[in-house]
């Protein structure tokens, strides 16, 4: 029996791409998740590809890379995964410092377009006239994450690779003090190098594999509309102060305004962000507030049907950077987590730098900010 390279623990968007990657560059592959593919977090966003949401910096250049990648990457993979250029629409009903944003993220490469109210108008005629201030962001676009991670774990599979969902990883057996295989409930699986790669419960996993690294679940709900006519609403529009509450690291719960359509005409609604470990229960107070402020942007969706609510949770780590690389504590331990809300757009890169890093190839950007051993992270 032929055992794999690497073991890649996660399937879902982050573990495919990086599963993907590695695959590409010749290395045997295998995937384990503990339920089925890419049902987790994954399955639970709205598949932002964006760019417009993030300051100068290292994750801007990891997000600005992975649009590029993107594009070519779905023309290799083959499948219709509902990629949707769409563009994106930052907008203001008070504060109009989003423009000394744009200005900031322009210099860093970002195409953003500070426009008029008017204009604004122009891009989405169902918009509140209550703007005062508005950013378009040409470069932002959706997908469908469920079937990107599908089409991505196809290619691993493709390539000799090998797909176990159903089967929890529970540790490493080291020999010489590296890696020699990942102990599962099936049984152990001999390899040479292990990505964890379990979103949200990368703290719990690499804690068992005798790494601990602190990522925590940041809870969020989504609601789903009935189906609305074309062109309801065109962008991913949300309001100004979403930057804010991406950035924050408050625990408590904060609501900002996301609308957005998808390829089946139903319009997706949030965002909320709490931390509240692991709990699943649904607070009636978050769709209400997601509700208000969604129809205070939008006044057509006021007599809307909402289908229904669903929520998940996003991976977080306190520097809100992702974590990717090898772990200095066990040779032939690596991560990639830590991508908070931003996984499905980040996930492209993310897949090239930890292949790149494995194999030994020049990273295609700067590893060094998303490295484990970094103040916080290593717990």
């Amino acid at each position: 029996m032929r055992y794999p390279d690497v073991v890649v623990v996660g399937a879902g968007v982050i573990g495919a791409a990086c599963a993907e990657a590695l695959s590409a560059a010749g290395l045997r592959v295998t995937v384990l998740d503990r339920g089925p593919l890419g049902a987790g977090t994954s399955a639970a966003g709205e598949g932002n590809v964006l760019v417009s949401d993030k300051e100068p910096g290292p994750e801007l250049d990891l997000a600005l890379a992975s649009l590029g990648r993107w594009p070519d990457l779905l023309a290799e993979l083959g499948a219709d995964v509902e990629w949707d250029p769409k563009g994106g629409l930052v907008v203001a009903t008070g504060d109009t410092a989003l423009t000394a944003f744009a200005e900031a993220q322009r210099a860093a490469g970002v195409d953003a377009r500070p426009i008029t109210p008017a204009e604004a108008f122009d891009l989405e005629p169902h918009l509140t006239r209550a703007v005062v201030a508005a950013v378009h962001y040409p470069q932002d676009a959706q997908l469908q994450p469920v079937l990107v991670t599908k089409a991505l774990l196809a290619a691993v599979r493709r390539r000799g690779g090998t797909l176990r969902p159903g089967v929890r990883a529970l540790g490493v057996r080291l020999a010489n003090g590296a890696v020699a295989a990942v102990r599962t409930d099936d049984g152990d699986v001999p390899c040479g190098a292990v990505v964890i790669a379990c979103g949200p419960w990368s703290g719990e996993v690499s804690t068992a594999f005798g790494a601990p690294i602190t990522v925590l679940p940041r809870r969020g709900v989504i609601l789903v509309t009935a189906p609305l006519p074309p062109g309801t609403v065109r962008h991913k529009v949300y309001d100004a102060d979403y930057v804010g509450a991406v950035a924050s690291g408050d625990a408590d719960l904060q609501v900002s305004t996301v609308v957005e359509s998808t390829a089946g005409g139903t319009v997706l609604i949030g965002s909320s962000r709490e931390r509240v470990g692991f709990d699943a229960s649904l607070r009636v107070e978050v769709p209400r507030a997601l509700a208000r402020r969604a129809v205070g942007l939008f006044p057509v969706l006021a007599d809307v049907q909402v289908l229904r609510a669903y929520g998940g949770f996003r991976p977080y780590a306190p520097d809100h950077l992702p974590v990717i690389g090898p772990d200095p504590r066990c040779p032939g331990l690596w991560h990639a987590t830590g991508h908070e809300g931003a996984g499905i757009g980040l996930a492209a890169a993310t897949g090239r730098l930890l292949a790149e890093l494995v194999t030994g190839v020049e990273p295609h950007v700067d590893a060094r900010p998303f490295r484990v051993d970094r103040p916080g992270v290593c717990a």
